[in-house]
């Protein structure tokens, strides 16, 4: 879809436009607006351009100054306007001074002594004499048109005399406009008088002609003038054309609120952008430089710990402890009397230091009952004594053992469930801190970072590189011996091939040509 608005209003000075244009500045303003659509699973993805040119135009009106003042540029001293120098024209004339110029001043002044009646070289009818002067002013660039402004003081003493003023423009060899304004007329009295007035022109002009003329009627004293000046007016048009294209995108989720998404989107926008207008009136979006924060693999660690939830320890556990605990004080009981009754024949069946003499001591009777043992009878018994727990354990024991057993077992399986229990800590954790961040926060670099953290503290990465080993170079591995470098050896054999082979080959060339 495209829209296209633009400002109708335009500025009026066109190559045309005869005379000067008001001073004005106007903008045309054209505005193409293009949104494309990509639909995608789940939502789609507006973008809109704009594109805009903007064309601000300025019309002024310049001034050139009295270009025929010396000091401008455009003429030389004898073609001033002050009139000390004749310019040079058709028919008699004087340059009178002092009191020959009347009211014009006691300096020189032109006077036109000419009484015929023809055409001057510009064309303007009833001349007897001219004064003419050709100015360049190709140097003012004029392209638009304008307008030339001039001032003439004439002292005309006859009232039958006659004078004019004459201006013509030209672009090279084209005339452009011609003007001719008769001051005073034959049978007017003016005496002396100040004329200002002008001519508008159009297009380009590089020349102006001026001609002032008139007629001596009755020979007696002609009509006098002085003080010429001519400035041109002249329109000067500048052109600004600006280009810029803004685009913004807008998703769009399927199943929700299009006014949210669009609200969200233009928030996040604003809170991490800056709209900054330039020079030439743009506006530049720029990302808000936010200060580093130090994510470190220890300080997600210590985040997820605080976020870890406290598991609650399970009464019924401790009460299926607490039998556990009275059959391990019975089997100590067991056991000491069962050392204590192992222990006694031991001490008994111990032969002393001087087993020998013993047999010769008479005892009563009722000591025979205990019979001492000999040494073979007193290692048997300590044999006996020795092997009978191995071969025969008591039910104490068998008991003990097989507890020892679930007991292990169920460490294994506390063990294993208490690593679920801290994944599963881990987990809960990770979640909490990347709920934390939100959907708006989740994208920011400083949240990137700590999610790939988080990622590496689940899979527990953190010493994979620790059991590394680096591996060393072999000692003689590398040694002083080298290949020589911008060194070229003689070889005999190979100049041999290369320049006899040669050499014969041109050889057997040149008799093949002598042959033929």
């Amino acid at each position: 879809m495209a829209f296209l608005s633009f400002s109708s209003k335009a500025v009026d000075c066109s190559t045309d436009t005869v005379g000067l244009c008001a001073p004005t500045i106007e903008e045309i303003i054209d505005e193409t607006i293009t949104e494309t659509i990509e639909y995608e699973a789940d939502g789609y993805t507006v973008t809109t351009t704009t594109e805009t040119t903007t064309t601000t135009t300025t019309v002024t009106n310049e001034d050139s100054g009295n270009i025929l003042d010396g000091d401008a540029g455009y003429v030389s001293s004898n073609k001033e306007g002050d009139m000390d120098i004749d310019w040079g024209g058709q028919g008699p004339a004087n340059m009178p001074s002092g009191s020959g110029c009347y009211n014009l001043g006691t300096d020189k002044c032109a006077q036109i002594t000419g009484s015929g009646n023809s055409t001057s070289t510009m064309g303007v009818d009833g001349m007897g004499t001219t004064f003419i002067n050709t100015v360049d002013i190709s140097d003012l660039d004029i392209e638009h048109g304008g307008r030339t402004n001039y001032s003439i003081k004439v002292d005309k003493r006859d009232a039958q005399d006659r004078i004019y003023m004459h201006i013509t423009g030209k672009n090279g060899t084209t005339n452009v406009f011609s003007g001719t304004d008769i001051l005073s007329e034959s049978g007017v009295a003016s005496g002396y008088q100040e004329y200002a007035s002008g001519f508008d022109f159009s297009g380009t002009v590089t020349t102006l002609i001026i001609e002032v003329g008139g007629r001596d009627i009755n020979m007696a004293i002609g009509p006098l003038f002085d003080d010429i000046t001519i400035n041109v007016l002249y329109n000067v048009i500048s052109t600004i054309v600006q280009e810029s294209i803004t685009s913004v995108e807008m998703w769009v989720a399927y199943g929700g609120s299009t006014e949210t998404e669009i609200i969200d989107i233009v928030d996040n926008i604003i809170e991490h952008n800056d709209f900054v207008e330039q020079p030439n009136g743009e506006i530049e979006i720029e990302p808000i430089q936010e200060p580093d924060s130090d994510v470190s693999y220890e300080m997600v660690e210590i985040e997820m710990e605080m976020e870890m939830p406290v598991m609650e320890i399970e009464i019924p556990e401790m009460e299926m402890e607490m039998p556990e605990i009275e059959m391990a004080n019975v089997e100590t009981e067991i056991e000491m009397e069962m050392e204590m009754e192992v222990s006694e024949p031991e001490v008994e069946s111990q032969p002393e230091p001087e087993p020998q003499p013993e047999p010769e001591i008479k005892e009563p009777e009722t000591e025979e009952v205990q019979n001492e043992p000999t040494e073979e009878d007193t290692e048997e018994t300590e044999t006996d004594t020795q092997e009978e727990p191995k071969q025969e354990e008591s039910p104490s024991e068998v008991a003990k053992n097989e507890d020892s057993e679930e007991d292990m077992e169920e460490t294994e399986d506390k063990n294993e469930d208490e690593v679920k229990k801290e994944e599963a800590k881990k987990e809960v954790a990770a979640k909490k801190i990347l709920k934390k961040m939100g959907d708006k926060g989740r994208y920011d670099s400083a949240n990137q970072l700590k999610t790939l953290i988080v990622m590496q503290v689940l899979g527990n990465s953190k010493s994979f590189f620790d059991s590394q080993q680096q591996l060393n170079d072999i000692d003689g591995f590398f040694t002083d011996q080298f290949i020589p470098d911008a060194e070229l050896t003689t070889n005999n054999i190979a100049q041999y091939f290369l320049f006899a082979g040669s050499d014969g080959l041109m050889n057997e060339m040149v008799m093949q040509q002598w042959q033929k």
